[in-house]
């Protein structure tokens, strides 16, 4: 099984649904127990009603005793949401290989519906680069998925990016807790990225950060000067194999620790996601470190 995660075989798939599948089911199959999005039956702690939460898990009995209203907790406890927001800005277009960052964005957000909804939790997705591209709600009704992938698949290379724009649509939609999964490059500056994500943790979300990155991104290999582009404002830079190897190596090793870091100073998630892995491999990392905070 380990052989069809390999991003270059699953970006030979033509369809979204059967990468989800293919995913999942080999996910799943080097697991020693599912995931768990929703509720689990593995009874954890209690913890106090908030507005929102599923009445069905209300402790009747400890209310009837002290007219307060308790949840029971479970492992795995996540309100039953999952809301996805897929960064489709130009720099996702990028690829020094077969498959570009898009893609594997398309092939994660995709594998992380088809989970969510395999356990019956409403699942959505926000597309967005400067603006929001396409919406669908979060919902478990029937034909769900097929409405999520439709969008994760039709997902193309946009402008810049906009982090405030999404997330600001996001919380006038906001009606119950959940998991959101953000995937994206993240090509801005960490405090400000953070800064706009990090709200929706107040609400009580569980929120985590997908960084998609390129192989080539993270150990550039030129022998000669090249002049490089950017794929979102169209400026150009010319670039010494000397600058490459060296100071830009340091600063984008430095980025990612500040993103990395910034985001669990405020209490949210964060995954390295290189295009040239399989990508059960990161949802592997995912799992583990969300275990481990439960």
């Amino acid at each position: 099984m380990q052989q069809y995660l390999d991003p270059v075989v699953l970006a030979s798939i033509s369809s979204i649904d059967l990468v989800a599948r293919t995913v999942v089911d080999g996910f799943m199959a080097g697991l020693h127990r599912s995931p768990q999005f929703g509720f689990s039956q593995e009874f954890a702690e209690y913890r106090a009603y908030t507005p929102g939460d599923d009445l069905r898990h209300i402790d009747w009995n400890v209310f009837a005793r002290t007219e307060r209203m308790y949840l029971k907790r479970f492992h795995g406890d996540t309100n039953s949401q999952l809301l996805i927001l897929l960064d489709s800005s130009g720099s996702m277009s990028f690829k020094s290989g077969s498959v570009s960052k898009l893609d594997y964005a398309r092939f994660l957000a995709a594998s992380l519906s088809y989970m969510g909804s395999t356990q019956r939790d409403a699942t959505g997705v926000i597309v967005f680069d400067d603006q929001v591209r396409n919406y669908i709600p979060p919902s478990s009704r029937q034909g769900q998925l097929v409405r999520v992938l439709h969008a994760i698949e039709a997902a193309q290379p946009g402008t810049t990016t906009d982090f405030a724009k999404p997330f600001l649509h996001f919380q006038q939609f906001l009606h119950r807790r959940g998991i959101v999964a953000v995937i994206s490059d993240f090509y801005d500056d960490p405090d400000r990225v953070i800064g706009n994500i990090e709200p929706l943790r107040y609400h009580g979300n569980d929120v985590a950060l997908f960084h998609v990155v390129d192989p080539v991104e993270l150990e550039p290999k030129f022998t000669d000067p090249v002049v490089l582009e950017d794929m979102e404002t169209k400026t150009t830079l010319e670039v010494s194999p000397e600058y490459a190897n060296n100071e830009y190596r340091a600063r984008f090793q430095a980025h990612i620790e500040a993103l990395r870091t910034a985001a669990r100073r405020s209490g949210l998630d964060y995954t390295m996601m290189d295009t040239s892995r399989p990508l059960d491999q990161g949802l592997r990392e995912y799992l583990t470190l969300r275990q481990g905070k439960m």
